[in-house]
C-alpha cells in the first residue's frame, strides 16, 4: 500500500512540474559582488560598501547584473532600508520602467515588479533615485527573484567564498596559451597588440608577452594615464615583497629612459617596471622578451617596447631572477580587468604575429593557442568572457556583460603570416 501511495506521488509531483505548478524558491542575488555604480556627477561619494548603496545623489544610477540561461518569467524584489525620512525610486529593466516608494528603518523585502524575457542573457536592472525626504537614499542590498519557469537557471555572484565578491566584479580574466616548437631551448618571444579605440576602459591589462615567471605589456590605469610595464616575480611564494628573503629577490640590473624600477605584491611578489607611456588605441605595437642563463644560478629576463611600423626599440628592463636557470617557456598573452568598480565595462584586444626565436637564432611562427579562463569564469560566477582567431591574430574579450561567450579550454589556429617574420639585430638592442 505504500509502495502504491509514493509511485502516486511522485507521478503527481512530475505532472505538476511539466505544467508548471511548481514554484522556485527565490534567488537572492547580492548587490556586494553583482553591482556598479554605472553612471554619477562628477565628484560623487556613492558607492557600494560593506554589501550594501551609499547613496545621496540623485543623478547615481546603481545597476545590478545576473544571467537568465533561457526565456523566463520573473518577478523581482529589493531587499532595502531608508534609515531616514521616505524615497521614492525608479527602477529600469528590459524596456520596463516602475517607481515605488520605500521608507522604515528595518529591512524589507519591496516589490518592484514583474519581467518577461523572450530568450537567454544577462539582464541588466538599473536603480536611481526620484525624490527624498531624508539625506540619503534607501540602502539597497540585494535584489530577490522570483520564478515559476521550470528548470530556470541563474548566474551570479552568489556569495564572497575566497573573496569572490571582489573578484566576481573584476570580471574574468581570459588567457591565450601559445603552442610552442618542441625540442628547442628559446632565447626571444615577439608579439603584437591592437586595441581599438572604444575597448580601452580604466583598468584593463592587455598583456603581451607572458612567460613562466613574469609579464610584459600596456595599461590603461585612469583616464589620463597610461603604463608600460613589466614585471618578473620571485622564487620565493608571497604577496608581501617585504617578506623575501634576499636570496630570492629579483634584482634590477638596468632599465629605459623614464622607465620606474621597484617590486610589487599581492599576486604573488617580486620586480617589476613600468614607464607613464600615452600608448593610443588603434595603434599596434609590438613586444619583444629574452630570457639567458647567466651561468650562475640566475636567469636574466629582458623586455623591449615599440610601434609597428617605427624603426628602433625602447628597453623598458633587465631583471636577474635568482635560483632560476631555464631558457624561456610558458609563452602567452592574457586580458583582465584590475579595477572591480569597473567591472561592467567591456575590454577587448587583439593579438597577432607571435613569434619565438631559438637558441640556435631559428625563427619560428606560432600560430595555435589555447583559451582559456580564471576561476571567476571557470567556476561559473560570470559568463562575459570570450576568445578565438580572428583572421591572422587571436582576440580576447571580457567584461560588459555580453551573451555571446565562447567555452573556455579550447584550441584556436590563426592565419599564418610568414611575410612579417622579425629582423631583429639582437647585438644592437638597448
Amino acid at each position: 500500500m505504500l509502495r502504491t501511495y509514493c509511485k502516486t506521488w511522485l507521478r503527481l509531483l512530475a505532472i505538476g512540474m511539466i505544467c508548471g505548478f511548481s514554484q522556485a524558491a527565490p534567488w537572492t542575488i547580492p548587490m556586494a559582488g553583482n553591482g556598479f555604480v554605472t553612471a554619477s556627477a562628477s565628484g560623487s561619494r556613492d558607492a557600494i560598501e560593506r554589501g550594501t548603496t551609499r547613496w545621496r545623489d540623485a543623478s547615481t544610477v546603481f545597476s545590478l547584473y545576473f544571467y537568465v540561461d533561457r526565456a523566463c518569467e520573473i518577478s523581482l524584489r529589493g531587499r532595502m532600508q531608508a534609515p531616514a525620512g521616505e524615497s521614492t525610486l525608479a527602477v529600469r529593466a528590459a524596456g520596463n520602467h516602475w517607481t515605488f516608494q520605500v521608507k522604515g528603518a528595518t529591512a524589507q523585502d519591496v516589490e518592484i515588479g514583474k519581467l518577461s524575457l523572450a530568450q537567454p542573457g544577462y539582464v541588466r536592472i538599473d536603480l536611481q533615485g526620484m525624490a527624498k525626504s531624508g539625506e540619503s537614499y534607501p540602502q539597497v542590498s540585494d535584489l530577490l527573484v522570483h520564478s515559476a519557469t521550470d528548470g530556470l537557471q541563474l548566474t551570479y555572484v552568489k556569495n564572497n567564498e575566497g573573496n569572490m565578491f571582489y573578484w566576481g566584479r573584476r570580471g574574468p580574466s581570459v588567457h591565450m596559451g601559445y603552442e610552442m616548437p618542441r625540442g628547442k631551448n628559446i632565447s626571444y618571444s615577439y608579439s603584437e597588440i591592437t586595441v581599438k579605440p572604444g575597448d580601452d576602459p580604466p583598468g584593463s591589462y592587455y598583456m603581451a608577452n607572458g612567460f613562466g615567471e613574469g609579464y610584459f605589456g600596456i595599461q590603461v590605469k585612469s583616464a589620463t594615464e597610461r603604463w608600460i610595464l613589466f614585471s618578473v616575480w620571485s622564487p620565493f611564494h608571497t604577496n608581501d615583497p617585504q617578506s623575501i628573503p634576499d636570496a630570492d629577490r629579483v634584482t634590477l640590473l638596468a632599465k629605459g629612459e623614464g622607465v620606474r624600477g621597484g617590486e610589487f605584491g599581492g599576486e604573488g611578489s617580486g620586480g617589476q617596471s613600468f614607464k607613464v607611456y600615452p600608448w593610443k588605441s588603434g595603434t599596434t605595437y609590438r613586444f619583444l622578451n629574452s630570457a639567458h642563463p647567466d651561468g650562475k644560478g640566475n636567469t636574466v629576463y629582458a623586455a623591449w617596447f615599440g610601434e609597428v611600423g617605427k624603426d628602433g626599440w625602447e628597453l623598458i628592463a633587465r631583471f636577474a631572477r635568482p635560483k632560476t636557470d631555464k631558457h624561456l617557456t610558458g609563452f602567452h598573452s592574457f586580458l583582465e580587468n584590475f579595477y572591480d568598480r569597473d567591472g561592467f565595462r567591456e575590454r577587448r584586444s587583439l593579438h597577432g604575429n607571435q613569434w619565438v626565436c631559438d637558441t640556435e637564432g631559428q625563427w619560428h611562427e606560432l600560430t595555435r593557442a589555447r583559451f582559456t579562463c580564471d576561476a571567476t569564469g571557470g567556476g561559473g560566477h560570470r559568463l562575459d568572457f570570450a576568445g578565438g582567431a580572428e583572421g591572422s591574430g587571436f582576440f580576447m574579450r571580457n567584461g560588459g556583460f555580453f551573451n555571446d561567450h565562447v567555452k573556455a579550454n579550447q584550441w584556436f589556429e590563426r592565419q599564418s603570416t610568414p611575410e612579417k617574420n622579425p629582423v631583429i639585430d639582437f647585438a644592437k638592442l638597448p
